[in-house]
This record gives C-alpha cells, sequence and structure tokens, in this order.
C-alpha cells in the first residue's frame, strides 16, 4: 500500500451512501462474446428436467429483476406464470411474445426491440421468495424448510429496497438487448399482478460453468471462480446444485435454491494498491491467475504450503482459502454473478460498480450460508461492501405443456 493512503478511511467515503433503488445501468459497448460463446447453438433449450439458465454455459449478459405480487388472487397469479412461461419459451427461441405492430390504435403485444436480432443463447429462469408464502395464495404449507430470509452477515450495509422479492427473473444472453427485452416483457405482461421491486443489469460473467469457457476476470482485474462447480459434470450437479428427491417439498425436486448478492466494489481504493498487496487479498497472482503456491491458473492451490519465514504462502485472510471447499468441509456452489456498473455516486463521485454474485446451491443452509460466514474474515472485505440480498427457490424446468412451478399450485 502506498506511503501515507489509508484504504480504510478512503472506503469510509466511497461507502458513505448506498445507491438508490431502480434499474442499473450497464455497459452495453461492443459484444464481448466469448470464443465459446460464439460456438455454442444459439437457441437454448427452453424445457428440461431442470430450467435453463443455471448449468447453461453462462452467456455474456445479465439482467435481473425481483417482483413483488400485487393481486391476491391466487387463480391470477396462476395465469400470469401460465402466461410468462409462454412468453419466456418464444423469446428464447427468437421470437416476439406477441405481434409488434398493427393497426393504428393496436397496443402491440411485444415491445419490439429484439426484433430481428437472433436468440442470443437466452435463458429466462424464475424463483419464488420466501414472502410469496404467505397468506395470501395458500402456499404456507409448501414452503421450504430452507427457504428462510437469509440471515444477517458480518459488514452487511443492505437496502431493502433492492432486496427481497416475491418473484425473481434472470435473463442471461449473449447480447444485452435480447437479456433486457426479456425481462421487460414479462414486466409488461406483468401489469395489475405484479410490480418490479428492483431491476440489475449486468456485463462481463465473471464465473465459468463450464471446463470449455475460460475464466473471466472481475472488475479488481483479478480471476475468481476458478474452482467452480463443472455444469458438464452431473455428479457435481448432484451433489451440490439441484435438490434431491429427499427434499421436504416434493415440488422443488430437481430445482435449486437461488442467492443473489449486490456487492459494492471500492476499486479507486483498490486501484491505489501495490500488486503484492492485491494478490496477497486474493491469494492469486494477477495476471496468470494462478494459486500463489502454484505457476497456471488450474494448479490446485497448496494451502498448507509456508514462507521460509514460517507464514503460509497464500494468507490466513486471502479470498482463495477462505472460500476453498477445503476450509468449507467439501461445500461448493455454483457462482454465476456479472459484473455491474450504476453510474457515479453522486455524494462521493466515485463509481458505484462491483459484482451482482449470483450462485445457485441445493440448500443454502449448507451451500451459501456456511460459505459466507467463513469469509467474515476475508481480506477483500476491506474493498467490498454487501449492498443487497436475496433468496429464492427455482423450480425445476418445466415439462411439455407444463407452467413454471406448476407442481407449485398443484
Amino acid at each position: 500500500m502506498s506511503a501515507g493512503f489509508s484504504r480504510r478511511s478512503f472506503l469510509a467515503g466511497a461507502f458513505g451512501t448506498v445507491a438508490a433503488a431502480g434499474g442499473a445501468a450497464a455497459l452495453a459497448g461492443c459484444d464481448s462474446s466469448s470464443h465459446a460463446a460464439a460456438t455454442r447453438p444459439a437457441v437454448v433449450p427452453f424445457r428440461g428436467a431442470h430450467q435453463a439458465g443455471i448449468a447453461t454455459p453462462a452467456q455474456d449478459r445479465l439482467a435481473f429483476a425481483a417482483f413483488d405480487v400485487t393481486s391476491t388472487s391466487r387463480s391470477e397469479l396462476v395465469d400470469l406464470l401460465r402466461r410468462w412461461t409462454v412468453a419466456a419459451e418464444k423469446m428464447t427461441r427468437g421470437e416476439p411474445v406477441g405481434a409488434v405492430e398493427g393497426a393504428e390504435q393496436y397496443v402491440p403485444a411485444d415491445t419490439g426491440e429484439a426484433t430481428g436480432l437472433p436468440a442470443a443463447n437466452l435463458t429466462v429462469t424464475i424463483g419464488f421468495g420466501p414472502s410469496l408464502f404467505d397468506h395470501r395464495f395458500g402456499l404456507a404449507g409448501r414452503r421450504p424448510a430452507a427457504l428462510r430470509e437469509l440471515p444477517a452477515f458480518p459488514g452487511d450495509a443492505l437496502d431493502p429496497r433492492i432486496s427481497g422479492g416475491d418473484i425473481c427473473i434472470q435473463a442471461c444472453a449473449d447480447d444485452p438487448q435480447v437479456a433486457f427485452h426479456a425481462v421487460r416483457n414479462l414486466n409488461r405482461i406483468g401489469f395489475g399482478v405484479t410490480a418490479m421491486r428492483w431491476f440489475q443489469l449486468g456485463f462481463g460473467r465473471t464465473s465459468s460453468t463450464t471446463p470449455a469457457q475460460q475464466t473471466p476476470r472481475n472488475l479488481m482485474g483479478f480471476k475468481d471462480g476458478t474452482r467452480n462447480v463443472n455444469g458438464e459434470v452431473a455428479a457435481d450437479l448432484d451433489s451440490h446444485v439441484w435438490v434431491g428427491k429427499d427434499t421436504d417439498q416434493a415440488w422443488l425436486a430437481g430445482g435449486s435454491y437461488l442467492v443473489s448478492r449486490k456487492i459494492r466494489m471500492g476499486i479507486e481504493a483498490w486501484d491505489r494498491d501495490r500488486i503484492g498487496d492485491q494478490e496477497a487479498v486474493f491469494g492469486r497472482t494477477k495476471v496468470e491467475g494462478a494459486p500463489l503456491t502454484g505457476r497456471h491458473e488450474r494448479d490446485e492451490p497448496d494451502l498448507a504450503a509456508k514462507a521460509a519465514d514460517g507464514t503460509p504462502v497464500i494468507a490466513a485472510d486471502a479470498h482463495i482459502r477462505l472460500a476453498a471447499p477445503e476450509s468449507n468441509g467439501g461445500v461448493k456452489i455454483l457462482r454465476r454473478g456479472y459484473s455491474f456498473t450504476d453510474g457515479v455516486d453522486p455524494v462521493t463521485g466515485q463509481l458505484n460498480a462491483g459484482l451482482f454474485f449470483i450462485c445457485f446451491q441445493s440448500d443454502p443452509a449448507t451451500g451459501f450460508i456456511p460459505v459466507q460466514r467463513n469469509l467474515a474474515t476475508d481480506a477483500l472485505n476491506e474493498y467490498i461492501k454487501h449492498t443487497s440480498s436475496a433468496l429464492f427457490a427455482c423450480p425445476p424446468g418445466p415439462a411439455d405443456g407444463q407452467f413454471w412451478g406448476q407442481a407449485l399450485f398443484s
């Protein structure tokens, strides 16, 4: 760290206020599709045993929204889920949800901004929050025991306006306009039944879900998630991601739990720190992404290795150590996060940017929660603040003729 520069004093200003709720402005510049994205099919199947957008090879762009259900009618909610399912399936095929033009007095059924664009590997994934299982729709007895509000974690600075929600929609695609179009149209279809609670755009995926994808870099310039769950290994998915048949709620078998966390980075402070400090924080080299005990990115970290003075080569508070399965009883989660920028903080004049963290697991009580608690002493915490938090239960994929979450309402 440079002489005379205090990271903590810098961050006190950087995080003096929490960004206001509402839509996030993404960097929508030129297409950053990876080679792997360019070579895979442009249409991802919508129906199947599991929802697309979880183990699917991670796309380059994200549009994520949480909704509150404003209607108190169970039948209206079920009807909306039917209409949402039809519309989402059409959009994943690159089709509009309905007519884009017509007579002069006609209100188009599709907003039209994706007209002429390919499907761009669009996936649309739905999840149900704990608050949906109250008295309104007769679902209280169908709430899984694991679906409860996440506990408070050290250092949280959560804004309730951008946390929680009855329902979430995650749209991922290799074209930002295709992803945005999906959420925009579902929001429009939901008028009168749902209201958007909060919304986030993401760019530059920060995780790889298959070996064919290179590990991307976060806004701190480091590769993170090298040891992520492999979405092509069924055994890993069965062990760590998919809810098993032994679940307390049969409607969720084959589904997963989604955790979202908006993590603002003090990147101005980070940009002023020495490379040695940065690498010690992550426990990896910056350029290659290798653990400090190895030479290549995918070398297994040697958490027992000691330096000549007897101190650990990978520090006790290094991110790679605290997040490692070896430090968490073998626990793994499927990370699927994206970078974000919400412009400039009007109070500090600094960038409001960071990581929109998303992960999937078979049970948050044995997945995200213990891992996040283990990160309480993470050296990275000096540079970050968690400003939003949410948990959703994602039902299994819809079979032919079914709508999203049909078994929940059966």
